[in-house]
């Protein structure tokens, strides 16, 4: 008997950027309210509760902070994204022998929408580059 795939099922995608920026300038672009205002969404905040509300023209949606390592990464969990498994990742790679700098998104989307949601993070990351000159 064969098992049936859940329709609702996501799939874990990663997408990859080198930056010319250092881990510690790149930081607090992905893990600050305001950093993350200045290229991800219009605009961020963050309650007192740690839940970041992430607004974009006239839609918000928000997500709660589950795991951070400063300089390093950080992951959030959508609070309406029932799915325990599910979250979206910033983590920055650098390379120890060229100390080349790079920011790796890890997401989750159905099969069907991956490829344009990795053309909305490239979108989203463009804004990031110009920011930072990179």
């Amino acid at each position: 008997m064969m098992s049936q795939k859940n329709a609702h099922t996501k799939q874990k995608y990663q997408v990859e950027f080198e930056f010319r920026s250092s881990p510690k300038i790149l930081y607090p672009y992905i893990s600050t309210p305001s950093g993350l205002s200045d290229w991800f969404a219009d605009d961020v905040s963050i309650n007192p509760d740690g839940i970041y509300t992430f607004r974009w023209d006239k839609t918000e949606t928000k997500a709660k902070m589950i795991s951070k390592k400063d300089n390093k990464y950080v992951r959030f969990k959508w609070i309406d994204d029932t799915e325990e498994a599910y979250y979206f990742e910033f983590e920055i790679i650098q390379d120890d022998l060229t100390e080349d700098v790079a920011l790796l998104i890890t997401d989750f989307a159905h099969a069907d929408e991956v490829k344009e949601n990795e053309r909305l993070w490239h979108n989203e990351v463009q804004n990031l580059m110009k920011i930072l000159g990179s």
